[in-house]
């Protein structure tokens, strides 16, 4: 695949990742704090205001990080967290003895669980080309050749 092309699909694939964490805080969260926070409170989540302001930072910072690709390991970690902690306050759906909100909770489940999968691709392998991170380590990289530091087997500048 040519590597502009590549680059490009990798962008919209972040920004089409993280929308829904975004715009989770942004479209609902903040503006509806109260509501929010007493729906935290009603499922057992433990001092949920201070959850919530965390829960939204969360989303914001995790999700413009991996979006621009900046420091895109740590973005994604964050949301992970926030994801696995949505999924057991929220989705639970083993507790639920009706067969309908059962299943529907589930399916909020399973979706949490692919998107925990994506973090845990995204922590793994990096944000991938046209990223804030991909610009940094070629910076470093280049610094390091004009230098003659020596380069790690990956290319990478040796760290000392």
């Amino acid at each position: 695949m040519n590597a502009s092309v590549q680059g490009v699909l990798t962008v919209v694939g972040r920004v089409l990742l993280c929308a829904i964490f975004f715009l989770s805080a942004v479209g609902n969260k903040i503006p509806q704090f109260e509501t929010v926070a007493g729906y935290m409170a009603k499922a057992g989540v433990p001092a949920p205001e201070l959850m919530l302001v965390g829960a939204i930072g969360f989303l914001v910072v995790g999700s413009v990080s991996v979006v621009l690709g900046y420091r895109a390991r740590i973005g994604a970690s964050l949301l992970l967290v926030f994801l696995v902690l949505a999924s057991y306050y929220f989705h639970a759906f083993w507790t639920i003895a009706d067969p309908q909100a059962q299943q529907m909770q589930s399916i909020q489940f399973m979706k949490n669980l692919s998107m925990m999968g994506a973090m845990l691709f995204i922590i793994a392998n990096g944000p991938g080309p046209f990223s804030l991170d991909q610009r940094r380590r070629a910076v470093r990289h280049e610094s390091a050749v004009e230098s003659g530091r020596p380069l790690e087997p990956s290319g990478a500048p040796a760290r000392w």
